[in-house]
């Protein structure tokens, strides 16, 4: 079985209200990926973020945040495209091309949520839609044209699946060669999205059933708004990796933790199910695509 990579998803563009260790600045995201490094991550994702939490979508900003991280830790860098700060293909790709010119701000990992998914929340509750209106728009013009811009950089493409169409986009793309293998699959779980399967290794199951066959995948794991601790070992133990921060959940059944405190969590659990930690090198010799016809 594969070492475990396990990736931090920092901040995304949550509020502190659960959680007053959500970084925001700059310093503070690269301040938490190198405590998160030396807790076992590999791979960090993250938001760039106004001192007062409010998304940024500035290249420049992304540039100083990445530069901050890469001289503090060697972690791969994995920044978000925008959605919500940004509409059209282009201006969503733009600042991480923009990255990808330099070699010392390229990012190592970007997103692509593989289908258009409604992300309102729902409150089991109280029975009741907290939003009513928000949709992640990504077409399939849209998602060949992030590919193709992913490959001519470089940069190894992450594909979000919240339902079994997104991986059957995924099989498709595969077979189309817009993206390569080894394909980096992450599966999205949750309770309070239902446009996502269940947070249960149940609603984990029904992802794996249709992983693409005879293919060469690794595949990870999040779960947005609630905790993926409780089935995190399930993960482990099919062969998967683990994603995880304040960022998709702020944990108060557990205080007011830091990202490095649930990083630790997750190489407990691996630990005791016999299973290694992948070194960020180790993480990108697994994730990158290697031409054997050279």
């Amino acid at each position: 079985m594969d070492k475990l990579i396990i990736e931090v998803r920092t901040n995304e563009y949550v509020s502190r209200d659960t959680n007053p260790n959500l970084p925001f600045t700059s310093e503070e995201i690269a301040r938490d990926a190198a405590e998160c490094r030396e807790a076992g991550a590999a791979i960090f994702h993250f938001h760039a973020r106004k001192a007062d939490g409010s998304p940024s979508h500035d290249t420049q900003h992304y540039a100083d945040t990445v530069r901050l991280i890469r001289g503090q830790c060697d972690l791969l860098i994995h920044p978000t495209l925008g959605f919500t700060t940004a509409t059209n293909d282009k201006d969503r790709i733009a600042p991480l091309m923009a990255l990808a010119a330099d070699p010392a701000t390229k990012p190592d990992i970007a997103p692509m949520d593989m289908g258009s998914t409604n992300v309102d929340t729902y409150d089991h509750r109280n029975n009741r839609f907290l939003t009513k209106d928000k949709v992640y728009a990504n077409a399939i013009g849209t998602l060949e044209f992030f590919a193709r811009t992913l490959r001519e950089s470089g940069v190894i493409p992450s594909m979000l699946a919240w339902s079994i169409p997104d991986t059957r986009t995924i099989e498709a793309f595969l077979a189309l060669g817009w993206v390569s293998e080894p394909a980096f699959i992450t599966f999205v779980v949750s309770d309070s999205y239902i446009g996502a399967h269940p947070a249960t290794a149940a609603g984990l199951d029904a992802h794996l059933m249709f992983l693409p066959k005879n293919r060469r995948v690794h595949w990870s794991v999040i779960a947005k708004g609630t905790s993926i601790l409780p089935f995190a070992e399930t993960a482990i133990g099919r062969g998967g990796h683990v994603s995880l921060g304040l960022g998709d959940y702020g944990y108060p059944e557990l205080g007011t933790p830091r990202n490095a405190d649930l990083v630790r969590r997750v190489v407990a659990l691996a630990k005791a199910a016999g299973r290694e930690i992948a070194t960020p090198q180790e993480a990108r010799q697994m994730l990158t695509h290697v031409d054997h016809r050279a």
